[in-house]
């Protein structure tokens, strides 16, 4: 009996340092993809995942004011970059998990070519897309909008968003016919599932790599690592890609 009761506690004390949740700081577009590693990642390993999504930008300023993120998951390469150098991630544990595609979308059926020409017509009053100084899909769709010579005169069509999610509903409430989204957004099952929209070519525009970053916070707990390990295995990417993103 007593033997049966010390085998009990060894493994009640093995399973409690198996089990570990792990803070993540996500960035919005990612959040559907995300959602479904996590649940394999947590059927898989055994850890829990608390994930926050939001803008990249503010998960900069949170994680410089000290809050208790151990993983990022960025919309970009530059803020991963920035706080690896400052001392705030793990050095070496930085990566490319995913490159974003940009697509120019509408909730109408038809109204977006599969060539972006909508662009070129006077079809439209409003164009939104994410603040291009704060996030990369803005960014890149300023350049594409550069790239084809529309940018001057489409300047007061422009709609700014404060990010993603909200150029999202600027477009599928219909106060935008139009806007740059990430295709991961509108993208079901190999298409675009709702509305029209255009996948913007990557010649246009920077590629929006997406870079992973282990915190310091996260530094020596094995579920952070082992989440960032996860990111890489056939599974996850299976996940991603059919997200609309590359790798």
């Amino acid at each position: 009996m007593l033997r049966q009761l010390s085998l009990a506690v060894v493994l009640l004390t093995a399973a409690s340092v198996r089990s570990d949740e792990v803070s993540v700081a996500v960035a919005a577009n990612f959040a559907a993809p995300m959602r479904k590693i996590a649940a394999e990642f947590e059927k898989d390993s055994g850890h829990a995942i608390v994930a926050s999504f939001g803008s990249t930008g503010k998960f900069y300023a949170q994680i410089k004011a000290g809050a208790p993120f151990e993983v990022l998951l960025a919309a970009d390469d530059e803020t991963p970059a920035r706080l690896e150098k400052e001392g705030d991630g793990v050095a070496g544990s930085r990566f490319t998990y995913a490159v974003g595609k940009l697509v120019l979308w509408s909730r109408k059926e038809g109204f977006v070519d599969d060539q972006g020409a909508v662009l070129g017509r006077n079809g439209f009053q409003h164009l939104a897309l994410p603040n291009p100084r704060l996030a990369p899909y803005g960014a890149a769709g300023v350049q594409a909008l550069q790239a084809l010579g529309l940018l001057d005169r489409l300047q007061s069509k422009l709609v700014t968003a404060e990010n993603l999610a909200q150029t999202y509903q600027f477009v599928a409430s219909g106060n935008a016919e139009l806007g740059f989204v990430a295709l991961s957004q509108v993208y079901r099952e190999g298409r675009i599932a709702a509305g029209s929209g255009w996948i913007v070519p990557s010649k246009l525009h920077e590629l929006i790599r997406q870079d992973a970053l282990l915190l310091t916070r996260g530094k020596g707990s094995p579920g952070p690592a082992e989440l960032l390990n996860y990111l890489r295995s056939d599974k996850a990417r299976s996940i991603i890609r059919s997200h609309g993103y590359e790798l």
